[in-house]
């Protein structure tokens, strides 16, 4: 019988679990029985104010209201207007540490600022003595991740993000680009790209969502079933493309 493996979900900026999990509604049935997503609350909930403008539907969060607390809009935390400091990083790595210990996961899996905590956990779960709050009786709370995905992903712009990802990290990281995202564009994604040693980049032909057309379902599911395993490519052209860090960062 097949072991379950079991992904940790982190969404996007003003989502939250109950959000990216409907949002993933025909993705989770896709995945069968033996591979089980956990979604879980970003602890930074956003305030009005924090939605101003265009941003929150851009962000794929249009549904999110402060009335309901399933539609309350959530985050990993607040980036300052130039996008330096993460405000609320810390309390997110907290949170993540407590879900950790508690528990085994193969590998994780995140949307858009999810997508960069995801990359962001992975690199930490590399060498968590670089971040002593991360510990649990100075021991790490989890093993390093088996994989990750990113999904409109970027790199935490964050003196402690930078300091953990160093030159680059190791976790083997599929990489999902939307050729047509206005919200993350590539430029910032290969940022990413360039500390990501082990990457796979796959591109849809989409903009800043998880694609969930069957190729991709089915593209996903068997990714997620053996990470290193050689899974067809399921974009235009059926190209994947290996990427290794820059030499100039």
């Amino acid at each position: 019988m097949a072991t379950t493996r079991k992904v940790l979900m982190l969404h996007g900026y003003a989502q939250n679990a109950s959000i990216f999990s409907k949002r993933l509604g025909a993705l989770r049935k896709a995945m069968g029985k033996d591979i089980e997503m956990v979604f879980i609350d970003g602890p930074v909930v956003l305030q009005p104010v924090d939605l101003d403008g265009p941003t929150a539907n851009a962000l794929g969060a249009s549904e999110v209201t402060t009335a309901d607390p399933t539609l309350t809009p959530r985050a990993w935390w607040k980036a300052n207007p130039d996008r330096t400091v993460a405000s609320g990083l810390e309390d997110s790595l907290k949170l993540l540490r407590d879900v950790l210990r508690q528990d085994h996961y193969d590998g994780v899996f995140g949307f858009s600022q999810g997508a960069a905590m995801a990359a962001f956990l992975a690199a930490l779960l590399e060498k968590p003595h670089s971040y002593p709050v991360f510990l649990v009786d100075g021991q790490p709370p989890h093993p390093p991740f088996q994989f990750c995905v990113s999904v409109s992903g970027f790199k935490v712009n964050d003196p402690l993000a930078n300091e953990v990802f160093g030159q680059s990290y190791a976790t083997p990281t599929l990489h999902v680009i939307g050729k047509t995202d206005v919200v993350v564009v590539e430029e910032r994604s290969k940022i990413l790209l360039d500390v990501s040693a082990k990457a796979r980049v796959e591109e849809h032909e989409g903009g800043h969502y998880v694609p969930s057309i069957a190729k991709w379902r089915n593209f996903l599911r068997d990714y997620l079933r053996d990470p290193l395993g050689d899974v067809p490519s399921p974009g235009f052209g059926g190209i994947s493309r290996p990427i290794t860090p820059s030499s100039t960062l």
